[in-house]
């Protein structure tokens, strides 16, 4: 993985996507983020490939592909809450349940022909599948790790996953894990081919050329009044059951 030309920027080679594969909805319990304003801001900053990975759900992202504007590809994906820690789970067509084991989430993911990643390595603050199970218990089942992710607090939890990726010659990307608007698109990879399917998003991973910004602590505190909000709407997370 290595450092990439931003979206406008200096050209960066026919055929390449533009691709942020962590991105939530108000389907989500932490997020007030319309599905169709998230798709039109992907499109306006120049993303051709956004994956939704609502927590626990697809229904958010579903409607999202459904909403895409012409040029722009969603991935229907879910951040599925294991009884390890987190996992990104893309290509989906129907949820995963959360509760279970890692080797089961990915399991129930592979059986739809979707892939899976790590979400925010080593994050001291959030369900980080690594912190939980060990540095090396992961490594063998997942197709990338985020090796930047842009809500991560601090340099060092970004900093371990990429060279735990790098360590376990597993492909990195940089995503927004946006839970707002103004998130989206703030990280992302850029991709060779087409990364709209399962084969074409492998094929792409090893080549990915990462674009790491961050967005405003400030934007970021918005999460915690969005959890209120959302639990009064009686949207809460979807509970664990094994």
């Amino acid at each position: 993985m290595t450092e990439a030309t931003e979206i406008g920027g200096a050209p960066v080679g026919s055929g390449a996507a533009f691709a942020d594969l962590h991105c939530h909805t108000r389907a989500s319990f932490d997020s007030l983020a319309a599905p169709e304003a998230v798709v039109r801001a992907a499109a306006t900053r120049g993303l051709t490939h956004l994956a939704i990975t609502d927590h626990d759900r697809i229904d958010g992202a579903l409607r999202a592909r459904d909403l895409a504007p012409p040029g722009l590809a969603v991935i229907v994906g879910e951040e599925v809450k294991t009884a390890e820690g987190d996992l990104i789970c893309l290509f989906l067509e129907r949820p995963i349940r959360p509760g279970m084991s890692a080797a089961e989430t990915v399991a129930a993911a592979r059986e739809q022909g979707g892939l899976v990643g790590i979400p925010h390595p080593f994050d001291r603050f959030r369900n980080s599948l690594l912190d939980e199970a060990g540095p090396a218990g992961p490594a063998g089942l997942v197709d990338w790790v985020e090796a930047f992710n842009a809500r991560v607090i601090g340099r060092s939890g970004n900093e371990r996953a990429a060279a735990f990726a790098r360590d376990h010659g597993l492909p990195g990307v940089a995503v927004s894990d946006a839970h707002s608007v103004l998130e989206v698109a703030v990280a992302y990879s850029i991709l060779s081919g087409d990364p709209s399917t399962p084969a074409g998003l492998l094929a792409a991973l090893p080549s990915a050329r990462l674009v790491r910004h961050r967005a405003s602590y400030l934007v970021r505190g918005v999460t915690p009044l969005a959890k209120v909000i959302q639990r009064l709407r009686g949207n809460r997370r979807i509970e664990a059951v094994r």
